[in-house]
């Protein structure tokens, strides 16, 4: 079974593996689980979303007023729609949730986490053409053999 969060309402629910996840109903909801698209998290419910789900999940920590994150937010937001749902995609305000920007060191954005199983396996500051985006993500979670 896998662990996967709800993009609608963030409730945790079990996949069975040989269940097709891009498929999946939430039983709390009854919305689909995966949105194929970047999902906007804050302190209540970025656990759920980033730490709970056995899914790889890119956090891009941004704000509004810094422009290469405003630059970098339609790459990832195209990333999100291709790689889904074999990679989540979370969007943290890092002005809005200090308590999440400080606990994992954020001190420059936008910074973007690549997280899985609970865990921050690869970091990167600063945006990045949608190309070299792809590369990196590809290369990543192809170390992580998924």
């Amino acid at each position: 079974m896998l662990n996967v969060t709800c993009a609608s309402c963030s409730t945790i629910n079990r996949v069975p593996e040989d269940r097709s996840v891009d498929q999946a109903i939430c039983g709390h909801c009854k919305k689909p689980v995966i949105q194929f698209g970047a999902i906007t998290v804050g302190e209540g419910n970025f656990d759920n979303h980033v730490l709970k789900t056995d899914l790889p999940v890119v956090v891009d920590f941004w704000a509004s007023w810094c422009a290469p994150c405003v630059q970098f937010s339609p790459v990832f937001e195209q990333a999100a729609r291709g790689w889904e749902p074999r990679v989540r995609f979370v969007k943290v305000d890092a002005d809005a949730t200090p308590v999440i920007s400080n606990r994992f060191g954020i001190r420059s954005i936008p910074s973007i986490l690549l997280f899985y199983k609970g865990e921050v396996v690869e970091q990167r500051q600063g945006n990045m053409p949608a190309g070299l985006f792809d590369q990196w993500l590809e290369k990543q979670v192809t170390s992580l053999g998924l």
